[in-house]
């Protein structure tokens, strides 16, 4: 079980938060980081397992405990403001293989946006975010340009 869970965070870090997937890698920090988070966990899963929850269960209710504070994704959510706002600059960017480097770059530039509107699941959707966040990739933009 705990094997799976490890795999199954990782796999969720990679695709919804690459900058997580950096900053461990880059600090080696990889698997204590999965032990951590699993170790945490484990007690969950072996109180629904005495249950006799199924194992798909099990695995989706720990998973979905283990990445709450990795949710919403900031990745996707600029991912999104750059191919809705800024369609040309997203397809160079993804035909030249930098999109990923790009928006982790842009995950740190709008880093005080984000935490200043306490980026969550109910304010995703806030226009005043959206438009504070356009101007900041603007900025990003034009000082890639200079």
């Amino acid at each position: 079980m705990q094997t799976l869970l490890k795999e199954k965070l990782w796999a969720f870090i990679v695709h919804n938060n690459p900058e997580l997937m950096f900053n461990l890698q880059e600090d080696y920090s990889v698997t204590t980081y999965l032990d951590s988070k699993v170790m945490e966990i484990m007690p969950l899963a072996e109180q629904l397992l005495s249950e006799n929850r199924p194992g798909y269960v099990v695995e989706e209710l720990c998973l979905d405990r283990m990445t709450e504070e990795l949710k919403p994704s900031r990745y996707h959510y600029l991912l999104s403001v750059l191919e809705e706002e800024f369609p040309a600059d997203y397809e160079q960017l993804r035909e030249s293989g930098t999109l990923t480097y790009e928006v982790v770059n842009l995950i740190d530039y709008c880093k005080d946006i984000f935490d200043g509107y306490g980026f969550n699941a109910e304010n995703e959707d806030d226009r005043q975010l959206r438009y504070a966040i356009i101007g900041q990739v603007q900025e990003y933009s034009y000082l890639l340009t200079k």
